[in-house]
């Protein structure tokens, strides 16, 4: 007994700093390919082509990559993922000097990213006892999270006071970094999978699709990360509007993110306590009453504990409906039914922003807070709609 739970622990480490180290590599890419091309005079309109060149992988291969975690493995699946991502630091070394080179570099980053992020979630579904859904999504959503704001870090050291860091040495400094994630993905323990059917793959989607509620948890998800993108981008802006220091903009935002870690990390317990459904409704509608008010003209302290508010409820969505959706698919499509995740979490991230966008011309960095916040309201109210925790 003591050795098994040795054994699972030991597991769940090693998912952990590979899902840690997966998002530092990839918050640390995006950015510098951002400064890469600064450095080379690329016009404006092509950073939204390096920019989307991420997200095409995702949109494209999602499904086949979590038809390939349910039918290879989930190991096997991570295993290719963060080799690609060594060939994508490569590439941006190596041929990373001119756009061309970018937007390749960018391919391999979203495909390799996509690759590591289907075998993980897969792992954690496939190897989770039925019960603890919640507890082992909230831990591995914070890891991803804890990566998201370590990766930035990196950049700031390479950059100093100057407006543009060394990109060749974070690109050198990431290759060894892609390197050790692929020597970990071999210590990834994979999960004894039921056998798949010869027919499973068009047959396996169909059936997922008619999985109960899975339509409102696809877009209680893909709203939640919108939502978490707009605020990413619009809350300096609202900032700019009101006059705030950059500095001050970036700690309500490390407040904001801080917050949703540590919605994440009890997960658990809000679960056991709430009830799933009643937490990931009340906690989406409670982002968007704070979303609501943050435009409104009140102190930084109110915008911060309204922020606290927002970050919190946003941190729930993505491991709650991944959690609900492990324990509605039948085993030997759980792969799949993450890949579909990840397909409408992409889908809303280009709408979602692309529409924000236009609201923004007419109505300002508040105004595209307040469409968010309805669309919140509206994904909570959506979120009724799932079934009943079978715990309740």
């Amino acid at each position: 007994m003591e050795h098994e739970s040795r054994r699972r622990r030991h597991r769940t480490a090693v998912l952990l700093a590979h899902a840690l180290g997966t998002q530092i590599v990839t918050f640390v890419l995006r950015p510098t390919m951002s400064y890469r091309a600064i450095e080379l005079d690329v016009p404006a309109v092509w950073l939204g082509v390096l920019s989307a060149s991420f997200a095409i992988a995702p949109l494209v291969l999602a499904i086949p990559a979590g038809h390939a975690a349910d039918r290879v493995g989930e190991r096997r699946v991570a295993l290719a993922g963060a080799v690609l991502l060594v060939c994508s630091s490569l590439v941006f070394l190596l041929l990373g000097h001119n756009v061309a080179g970018l937007v390749f570099g960018g391919v391999l980053l979203g495909t390799g990213h996509l690759g590591c992020v289907v075998g993980q979630q897969a792992l954690v579904a496939n190897t989770t006892e039925s019960g603890r859904f919640d507890t082992a999504f909230g831990h591995y959503t914070f890891a991803a999270s804890l990566g998201q704001a370590a990766g930035p870090v990196l950049i700031t050291a390479f950059g100093g006071s100057r407006a543009i860091p060394d990109t060749g040495a974070i690109f050198l400094v990431v290759l060894f970094l892609t390197a050790g994630l692929a020597g970990l993905s071999a210590f990834l323990t994979g999960s004894p999978r039921a056998a798949a059917r010869e027919d499973a793959g068009e047959a396996g989607i169909r059936s997922l699709i008619r999985l109960p509620g899975l339509v409102n948890a696809l877009a209680t998800s893909c709203v939640v990360l919108a939502a978490v993108d707009i605020t990413l981008v619009y809350l300096p802006a609202l900032g700019a509007e009101r006059g705030l220091a950059s500095s001050t903009v970036g700690l309500l935002l490390t407040v904001r993110g801080v917050a949703s870690m540590g919605s994440r990390l009890f997960l658990g317990r809000l679960s056991q306590a709430f009830g799933r459904r009643r937490l990931l409704v009340t906690s989406t509608i409670a982002a968007a009453l704070a979303l609501v008010a943050t435009p409104l003209p009140v102190p930084v302290w109110a915008l911060a504990g309204l922020l606290v508010a927002a970050g919190f409820g946003l941190g729930v969505g993505q491991p709650l409906t991944m959690s609900w959706l492990a324990e509605s698919a039948p085993p030997g499509l759980r792969g799949r039914a993450m890949s579909l995740r990840l397909v409408g979490n992409r889908t809303g991230q280009v709408l979602i922003p692309s529409a924000a966008g236009l609201v923004a011309a007419g109505l300002g960095a508040g105004g595209v807070l307040w469409i968010t916040a309805l669309s919140l309201g509206w994904a909570g109210v959506a979120a009724r709609r799932l079934p009943v925790d079978r715990r309740q």
